[in-house]
């Protein structure tokens, strides 16, 4: 119930508007002033209707505790919103986009926020020379110093995967997150390292990233009730062209499937899962032996290995609950994993008390997760070597998914074995391939009939 206070000829109105952030009690107060000539009955009957006016705009909103600012919110929304909600990595991506837009927005009290505030943001973004990517390569001293230092034991020293290590050994170019790393071995000094530097701006697709983030934020400010509505929603970030997935044809993954004849059994057996199961790169790297039943030939998907600079590469659930899954695979699939896992064995017995016996199916020499972006990187350079299409490792779960269609397995089926949330996900990004076997079917119908006629 509102309290109202006479001061001289004006009436103070103040009434509790909930609680903030801290668990403070919020009170807002406006001063009302009688029009002159008004009655004292006039006055009691005006002053109460101020006073429930003010009162509901209160409970609608209208007078919240806005006044935190963008970047002391947002720490309290990482803590107790986000860190709940989302994947580890979900979070370390919300860090790096969080450094940019608090930089910009982060001294603006939330309840202050305008469009036209996020609009010149995103128009900023998209600027030339806005964005600086950094990277770094060893200085002659240092590099002389790495190569004189087996690879293993680099990782073993600074927790790179084996690829970055050998990156950086070539004297290519490396992310500040590898430089971070280096920097902390004993021969490391502030010479070291030579920084390049690239000016450009962000994509599209990159700018509405930070749109979707920050106007998470503030539904959230909205729903905790410190704010009355989202600014973001009337705000349209830039228009992000629809990419098709990229696949390659089935003639194409016979060629792939032939060239791995010539690679490593451990790489071998993974490109093959790969475009037999359509998995994620991460839940590949999650399956352990007990996972696969020889006799059914059933793959059970029920962890993923990623990794983040901070945590390193570690263990977690799948992407969603329907990434938790069985799926099944062909016999010379199980073939190739019984060769595999008897070379392991095999590798084990050689690196002896070294071997960390996780159980994994993929494992780096000495029986620890497969770093993640190390797959990547030799399916980059297989992809090279052999003059095949410059695609990525996920365009094996594309091409799997849009062999399937084309093939007729229905779109049900194919969204399970993806781990889809959602059928539509599926529609959605395999429209091409829908199209295509619709037509297919349409041809394959109007021949049949004809040969009736």
């Amino acid at each position: 119930m509102a309290n109202i206070t006479k001061r001289g000829n004006t009436y103070r109105i103040r009434v509790s508007c909930g609680y903030d952030m801290e668990g403070k009690q919020i009170f807002r107060s406006m001063t009302w002033k009688p029009s002159e000539g008004m009655t004292e009955k006039q006055i009691d009957k005006e002053l109460k209707r101020q006073a429930v006016l003010f009162e509901e705009d209160c409970k609608n909103g209208l007078h919240l505790g806005g006044e935190v600012k963008f970047a002391q919110f947002t720490k309290k929304w990482m803590e107790e919103y986000a860190v709940k909600q989302h994947k580890a990595k979900t979070i370390a991506g919300y860090k790096v986009l969080l450094e940019r837009i608090n930089k910009e927005l982060g001294h603006l009290r939330i309840s202050k926020i305008q469009p036209n505030h996020l609009i010149a943001f995103y128009n900023k973004l998209s600027e030339e020379g806005t964005i600086k990517k950094k990277s770094y390569y060893a200085s002659d001293s240092f590099l002389e110093e790495l190569r004189n230092i087996k690879t293993s034991e680099l990782t073993e020293l600074t927790g790179l995967s084996k690829t970055t290590v050998s990156t950086a050994k070539k004297g290519e170019n490396f992310s500040h997150d590898t430089m971070m790393k280096l920097k902390n071995l004993s021969f490391a000094n502030k010479d070291s390292f030579i920084l390049i530097q690239k000016q450009t701006g962000l994509s599209p697709k990159t700018i509405s990233h930070h749109h979707r983030l920050i106007s998470s934020i503030l539904n959230t400010a909205v729903y905790w009730q410190l704010i009355p509505y989202n600014p973001c929603s009337r705000v349209k970030p830039p228009r992000v062209t629809k990419k098709e997935a990229e696949y390659l044809e089935d003639s194409q993954v016979i060629d792939i499937i032939k060239l791995l004849e010539k690679e490593n059994l451990q790489f071998k057996t993974m490109i093959t899962l790969f475009i037999y199961s359509g998995m994620r790169r991460g839940e590949l790297l999650g399956l352990k032996w007990s996972d696969i039943d020889f006799n059914s030939g059933h793959i059970q998907i029920l962890r993923a290995i990623l990794y983040t600079p901070d945590r390193g590469v570690y263990e977690d659930t799948p992407k969603n609950e329907k990434s938790k899954r069985s799926i099944t695979v062909p016999a010379s699939v199980l073939s190739l994993l019984k060769e595999h896992k008897l070379k392991q064995n095999k590798n084990r017995m050689q690196v002896g008390n070294r071997w960390v016996d996780s159980n994994y199916v993929f494992t780096s020499w000495d029986g620890k997760p497969f770093h993640p972006d190390t797959i990547s990187s030799q399916f980059k350079k297989f992809i090279k070597r052999n003059n095949l299409p410059d695609v990525h490792l996920h365009s094996l779960r594309h091409t799997n998914a849009s062999l399937l269609i084309a093939s007729g397995t229905d779109l049900r089926t194919v969204s399970n074995r993806l781990g889809h949330a959602q059928l539509s996900t599926t529609g959605n990004i395999y429209a091409h391939a829908i199209k295509s076997a619709d037509e297919m079917a349409s041809n394959a119908l109007e021949n049949m009939l004809n040969k009736k006629m």
